[in-house]
C-alpha cells in the first residue's frame, strides 16, 4: 500500500518552526544581555586604565561580590558547571538572579584589575535567561535541556562574534567525545541570532589578522603537532591550577567572602611589585600584539599566574579570553623554535590552549576559521585536536561528563570532578594488591 508522501515530507516543519521561534526568543534575551555586559566591560576597562589605583580596591570588590553570592547566590555559585549539571540531570529552574550576579561580579573584577575573561558571564546569563523561557511557556520538560544548550550557544557566540563556533560549543561542551545532535538547530539558530542581536545593539568585536599562512608541508604539520602537545599541557596546567587553588582556599577558609578578599589582595600586591599592567583585565592589546610582533617569552606565564590567582580565589569572570591570551603569547614565543610565522602560531595557540582546557576541539577549530580565515583550518585543527588529547581528563568545566574517554581505563559517564578521586582509589588498590602478592 502506498502512503501519501506530503505529510512525511513536511512532518518536521512544526518542529523547525517551534525551535526557530524559541531560539529567536533566547537569542534576543541573551544577545541583549551580552551587549549590556560588553558595554559595561568596556567602561570598566577604560576606567581602570585611567585610574590605576583601582587595583587596591580589588580585595574589597572581591569581598563584596563574595558576600553577595554568600547571601543571595549560593544556588548559582557553581556557574557554568551548574548549567552543565542541569542539562545532564535536571532538578530545578536556574534562578534568574544568576544573570545580574555574574554580570556585576565580573564587571567589578575588571574594574579593579582582576585577570579574568568574559565568556563565562555571557554563557551563564544565556543559560539563566533560557531557563526562564522554559519557566514562562508551557513546554515539555525535555525541551528544557535544549533551551539551556541554546542559551549557552547564544552567550558564547554573542560575546566573541563567532556564531558557528558558538553553536558547536553548546553541543560539544557537555561531554568529552560526544555531541548532542538533537539540539543542533536550536543551538545554531540561537548562536546566529544572538550574534546578530549584539551587532544590532552596536557591539564591536576585536579583529585579528594572520597576513600569511603557508601551504601545508611536512614540517608545518609536524610543527603543528609539537605545538599542540605544548598547548595541551599548558591548558591542563591552567585548569588544574585554578581548581587546585580553589580547593585549597575552600579547605583553609570556611567563610567564602574572605577567599576573594585574600586573592584580590595578593593580585594587587603582585601587580604593584612588577610591571603587570599587561596581565590585568582581558589583555586584548597583548593578544593583538601577538599577531603583529614578537613578545617576551614569559608573557604567557605571567598571564597564567595572574588569572589563576584571580579565578582560583573566587573572583568572578570567565576563563576563555585569558586562555586566548596565554595561547597567543605562547605561540608567539614558540615561533622561532618551530620555524613558522609567529602570527600563524599565535593564532594556533589562541584556539588550541582553549581546546585543551575546555575539551572542545571542534568548536575551537571552527572559531579559528571564523576569526582568521579558512586557510588556517588545517594547522589550527591539528593543533586543537592534539591539544585536546594531551590535556587528559581535566578541564575548566568540572561538570563535563566523559562521553568517550581519551584513553583506556577512564570510566565513561563520570564527571571530570570525580576522576581524580577514582584514579587515586585505583592506584591505592593496585599498590595494596602488589603488597599482598609480595
Amino acid at each position: 500500500m502506498k502512503y501519501p508522501l506530503f505529510p512525511e515530507r513536511f512532518s518536521t516543519l512544526p518542529h523547525i518552526g517551534k525551535w526557530l521561534l524559541l531560539s529567536a526568543l533566547v537569542a534576543a534575551l541573551t544577545g541583549s544581555a551580552s551587549a549590556l555586559f560588553l558595554f559595561s566591560l568596556d567602561w570598566a576597562t577604560q576606567t581602570r586604565l585611567s585610574h590605576p589605583w583601582l587595583i587596591w580596591l580589588l580585595p574589597l570588590a572581591g569581598f563584596m561580590v563574595g558576600l553577595a553570592y554568600w547571601r543571595l547566590g549560593r544556588e548559582v555559585e557553581a556557574g557554568n558547571n551548574l548549567l552543565i549539571d542541569e542539562i545532564h540531570d535536571p532538578k530545578k529552574t536556574i534562578p534568574l538572579r544568576m544573570a545580574p550576579l555574574v554580570l556585576i561580579g565580573t564587571v567589578a573584577t575588571h574594574l579593579c584589575g582582576g585577570s579574568a575573561g568574559r565568556e563565562g558571564t555571557a554563557v551563564q546569563m544565556g543559560g539563566a535567561l533560557a531557563d526562564q523561557v522554559h519557566k514562562w511557556l508551557p513546554l515539555r520538560r525535555e525541551d528544557r535541556r535544549i533551551l539551556l544548550m541554546a542559551g549557552i550557544s547564544a552567550g558564547f557566540a554573542s560575546v566573541f562574534g563567532t556564531p558557528l563556533a558558538g553553536a558547536i560549543f553548546g553541543l560539544e561542551v557537555l561531554a568529552i567525545g560526544r555531541l548532542r545532535y538533537d539540539a543542533i538547530l536550536p543551538c545554531l539558530a540561537a548562536a546566529i541570532l544572538g550574534d546578530q542581536i549584539g551587532l544590532l545593539w552596536g557591539v564591536h568585536h576585536t579583529h585579528y589578522r594572520i597576513p600569511f599562512i603557508p601551504a601545508p608541508s611536512a614540517w608545518g604539520l609536524c610543527a603543528a603537532v609539537l605545538a599542540g602537545i605544548a598547548f595541551g599541557l599548558v591548558g591542563k596546567l591552567f585548569a588544574e591550577s585554578v581548581h587546585g587553588l580553589a580547593g585549597g582556599f575552600k579547605r583553609l577558609i570556611a567563610f567564602a567572602p574572605l577567599r576573594p578578599l585574600i586573592g584580590g589582595g595578593a593580585v594587587a600586591i603582585a601587580a604593584s611589585q612588577m610591571d603587570a599592567q599587561a596581565y590585568l583585565g582581558l589583555g586584548i592589546p597583548t593578544i593583538v600584539s601577538a599577531f603583529q610582533q614578537p613578545l617576551p617569552a614569559y608573557d604567557f606565564i605571567g598571564k597564567l599566574g595572574f588569572t589563576v590567582a584571580t579565578l582560583g580565589s573566587g573572583l568572578k569572570g570567565g576563563e576563555v579570553t585569558p586562555l586566548f591570551y596565554i595561547g597567543a603569547a605562547m605561540g608567539n614565543a614558540l615561533a622561532p623554535w618551530l620555524h613558522l610565522p609567529f602570527p600563524l602560531l599565535a593564532g594556533m595557540g589562541f584556539v588550541a590552549v582553549f581546546a585543551g582546557a575546555a575539551n572542545t576541539p571542534l568548536a575551537s577549530t571552527v572559531m579559528a576559521m571564523e576569526l582568521f580565515g579558512p586557510e588556517v583550518g588545517v594547522y589550527a585543527g591539528l593543533a586543537c585536536v592534539v591539544s585536546y588529547l594531551c590535556s587528559g581528563h581535566s578541564g575548566i568545566y568540572r561538570a563535563q561528563r566523559v562521553g568517550v574517554a581519551k584513553r583506556r581505563g577512564v570510566p565513561e559517564n563520570i564527571r571530570l570532578a570525580e576522576w581524580p578521586a577514582l584514579r587515586r582509589a585505583a592506584s591505592q588498590k593496585a599498590r595494596a594488591s602488589e603488597r599482598g602478592a609480595g
